[in-house]
C-alpha cells in the first residue's frame, strides 16, 4: 500500500454501507434542490482544484495537462451542467397514453425513482473521469453512493478522498479505499446497483458477487477494438487519427484502437505515415516528450514488455517491430510501437486487449475478410472504420457488432453526450453519459392510479361469479381484433354492439340494486 493512500479499515465497511442505506431510506438524497446542491459541489471540487488534479495525474501517469484539462475533466463538468439544467424535466413523471380502454379515464404514468445505495468502482487509467462521471448520474438520480477509487492511481485517489467530504454530503456519499481485500469486503454486501469500469476478469468476479444479491450491474469493460482501413482512405489522415486514438494516454484507453486491418499492398505505406505522425506528435524521442504518458504500474509495464520480447527490429519479419519497442521499467516508459504483419493466430498481442502503446498491423485482402475477422472474436467496445464510401460504411456497420462505431476518427464518440457509452457481450453491459447516466441509476416505476368510484361497474364486470356476458365485455376491452383477419371490421362492430347492450343491461341492474338498497 502506497504511503500516499490510506486504505479503509475492512471492519468499517459494513457500517459505512448501513449508514448510506439509512440515509437513502430517510429520503435525504431525493429532494431536487438537495441533488442540485451536491452537483454544484462536485462541479466546484473540479473547478477549484484543477491544478491539484493535474498534478496528481502527472504523478500517477505522467499525464499531460492537455489530456487532463482537455479530456478527463470536461465530460464530468458538462454532465453536471446538463443535469442542473434538465433535472426538473428528467424527474417529472412521464404521462403515457393507456393502451387499454378500461384505463382510459385513469392516471397512467412512469415515475423516475432512484435505485438506492450504489457502488461505483473506478479505474486507474482515467481515475477522475471514470469514478466521478457515473457519480454525477447517480447523484442526479437521487441515490446514495460508495465511491471506490483505483488504488493504482494512488495520488489521484488520495486527492479525491480528501476533497469529496468537503464538497459532498458525507451522509450520502462515502469514499472507500483499498485493494483486493477491501473490494472483496464491499462485494459481500448488498447494493442496489454496482457500476464497474475495468477489465473483463474482474468484471466476472463482480458479476458473480452481485448475482448472490440479485444486484444489477453496469460493466464498462474493453476488448480488442479494431480499426479497419478501406482501400480508398487517405493514409496520412488515417495515420493522424489512429495515432491520436492509440497513443493518447499511452494507449491506456478502453476505446483505443487495439489493432489495424488493412490490405497487404497498403500496409507498408500506412506504417510509413504512422512513423511520420509519431515524430510530429512526440518528436524524435517520445521519452523526452512532455505530451506522452507513462504506464500505470510496474505490474502493468511488465505485462506489456513481455509482448515485445524476442521481436526483431525489422518490419520485413512477420510480427517484427517497425517502430519503437524501447522501454524503461524505472520510468514505466514504453515507446509508441508498431508491429508489422502480425500473425493473428500465434502473436501474443492478439490474445487479449493490449491496453498499452503497442499497435499490431494485420493484413486482409477484402472488406468481407475484415468483417469475418472481427465477427470471429469477442464483440469489441468500439469498431473504427476509415473510408469515404457510404456503401462500405453501411456494409461494415450492418454486418458487425460493437458497443459503438466511429467512422473516420477515434475516441471522439466518448465525449458526445447525446450518445450512450457502453459495450455489448464481452465488452460490457449497460451504458451511461448524459441522460443515459441518469437512466443507469433510475428505476422506471410503472404507476397506475385509479379511482375508488365505479365499484358497482367493477363488481358486475370483472369480479366473480363469472358469466358469458362478463366474458364478452372482458374480451372486448382486453383483446384487440386482428386487422389482418378477413371480416375483422364487421366482427369488431358486432362485438361492440353486444358489449354496449350488455353494459346497458348491467348498469341498469346496478341502478336498480342501488334504489332497492336506498
Amino acid at each position: 500500500m502506497a504511503a500516499d493512500l490510506e486504505y479503509t479499515h475492512v471492519f468499517l465497511i459494513p457500517a459505512i454501507i448501513e449508514d448510506l442505506n439509512r440515509a437513502f431510506m430517510s429520503g435525504l438524497a431525493r429532494p431536487l434542490e438537495y441533488r442540485r446542491k451536491q452537483l454544484r459541489g462536485l462541479y466546484n471540487l473540479i473547478d477549484e482544484h484543477e491544478d491539484e488534479i493535474v498534478e496528481a495525474l502527472r504523478k500517477d501517469l505522467r499525464k499531460p495537462k492537455m489530456e487532463v484539462v482537455g479530456g478527463e475533466l470536461p465530460p464530468i463538468k458538462e454532465d453536471i451542467l446538463y443535469f442542473l439544467k434538465n433535472l426538473d424535466k428528467l424527474t417529472k413523471p412521464k404521462k403515457v397514453k393507456p393502451m387499454m380502454s378500461v384505463n382510459s379515464m385513469d392516471r397512467v404514468e412512469i415515475r423516475r425513482d432512484p435505485l438506492g445505495t450504489v457502488l461505483i468502482i473506478g479505474a486507474w487509467n482515467y481515475p477522475v473521469q471514470l469514478l466521478l462521471m457515473p457519480a454525477v448520474g447517480a447523484i442526479a438520480a437521487g441515490n446514495t453512493i460508495v465511491l471506490k477509487p483505483s488504488e493504482i492511481a494512488v495520488h489521484t485517489a488520495a486527492l479525491i478522498t480528501k476533497l469529496i467530504p468537503r464538497y459532498l454530503d458525507p451522509k450520502c456519499y462515502q469514499v472507500v479505499n483499498g485493494a483486493v481485500e477491501e473490494t472483496t469486503e464491499l462485494l459481500k454486501h448488498k447494493f442496489d446497483h454496482i457500476f464497474y469500469t475495468g477489465n473483463s476478469n474482474v468484471g466476472k468476479i463482480i458479476s458473480t458477487a452481485a448475482a448472490k444479491h440479485l444486484t444489477p450491474v453496469i460493466l464498462e469493460l474493453g476488448g480488442k477494438s479494431p480499426a479497419i482501413v478501406a482501400n480508398d482512405a487517405d493514409l496520412d489522415i488515417v495515420a493522424n487519427r489512429i495515432a491520436f486514438g492509440k497513443w493518447y494516454n499511452a494507449g491506456q484507453t478502453c476505446i483505443a484502437p487495439d489493432y489495424v486491418l488493412i490490405h497487404p499492398t497498403r500496409a507498408t505505406a500506412l506504417i510509413a505515415s504512422l512513423k511520420k505522425t509519431v515524430t510530429t506528435f512526440f518528436g524524435d524521442d517520445p521519452k523526452r516528450s512532455p505530451d506522452y504518458s507513462r504506464i500505470g504500474s510496474a505490474r502493468l509495464f511488465d505485462r506489456l514488455a513481455r509482448l515485445l520480447e524476442d521481436r526483431p527490429h525489422d518490419s520485413h519479419v512477420r510480427g517484427g517491430i517497425a517502430l519503437g519497442g524501447d522501454h524503461d521499467r524505472d520510468e514505466l516508459y514504453i515507446a509508441p510501437t508498431i508491429l508489422a504483419d502480425v500473425d493473428s493466430n500465434t502473436d501474443p498481442t492478439m490474445l487479449d486487449e493490449i491496453f498499452g502503446p503497442i499497435l499490431p498491423i494485420l493484413t486482409v485482402s477484402t472488406i468481407e475478410e475484415a468483417i469475418r475477422f472481427v465477427n470471429e472474436r469477442d464483440t469489441p467496445l468500439v469498431l473504427y472504420l476509415f473510408t469515404n464510401k457510404n456503401r462500405v460504411t453501411e456494409k461494415v456497420l450492418t454486418a458487425t457488432r460493437s458497443g459503438a462505431a466511429v467512422v473516420n476518427d477515434c475516441l471522439i464518440h466518448a465525449v458526445e453526450r447525446s450518445l450512450p457509452f457502453g459495450g455489448v457481450g464481452g465488452s460490457g453491459t449497460g451504458s451511461y453519459h448524459g441522460v443515459y447516466s441518469f437512466n443507469a441509476f433510475t428505476h422506471e416505476r410503472a404507476t397506475l392510479i385509479k379511482t375508488l368510484g365505479l365499484e358497482g361497474v367493477n363488481s358486475i364486470i370483472k369480479y366473480p361469479p363469472y358469466n358469458e356476458k362478463k366474458l364478452a365485455i372482458i374480451k372486448f376491452f382486453t383483446t384487440s381484433t386482428p386487422w389482418f383477419k378477413k371480416g375483422w371490421l364487421k366482427a369488431k362492430i358486432g362485438s361492440g354492439i353486444l358489449v354496449l347492450l350488455a353494459v346497458l343491461v348491467l348498469v341498469g341492474r346496478t341502478r336498480q340494486l342501488r334504489r332497492i338498497d336506498g
